[in-house]
């Protein structure tokens, strides 16, 4: 099966994905920001460069699209119907990574909590997604995964 658009225009379309302050990530940043949190953004610093890094609470968070990261299960992580053998490896290396930089993140003592976007789209998830992710955060938990499926 063909693309339904021409590559130019899908190189353009693609070049508009954002890999930083992405909506999803924006709406965790300012949940967290309002509720006394404070963090660094992308820190370089650290492994993984994580969305954002709370070195008060050893903790990271990544807010993960549930497209580009295969949340499992997830109604969002769709396959598309062209070139499947390059996006089946550009999913795979994007799981593997993600698997790889979460368990050096635990070895080395950080807490990891990973948000997933279907768990953000809509005020009511948004608002029980931000309250887990605080609640972990006074925790001592190592790690947790929040999001709808």
């Amino acid at each position: 099966m063909t693309d339904i658009v021409d590559q130019q225009t899908r190189s353009r379309m693609m070049s508009g994905i954002r890999g930083e302050n992405t909506s999803p990530e924006l709406i965790v940043r300012r949940a967290l920001h309002a509720r006394g949190f404070r963090f660094r953004l992308h820190s370089t610093k650290v492994q993984g460069r994580p969305d954002l890094l709370l070195p008060r609470y050893r903790a990271v968070i990544f807010v993960h699209g549930c497209f580009w990261h295969r949340h499992e299960g997830c109604r969002y992580a769709t396959n598309p119907s062209t070139r499947r053998e390059f996006w089946q490896s550009k999913f795979e290396a994007n799981v593997a990574r993600d698997c790889r930089v979460r368990g050096a993140l635990l070895e080395d003592g950080w807490r990891v909590a990973t948000v997933w976007e279907c768990g953000l789209r809509k005020p009511d998830l948004a608002a029980v997604s931000i309250a887990l992710l605080i609640a972990w955060l006074c925790t001592d938990d190592r790690a947790v995964e929040i999001g709808e499926r």
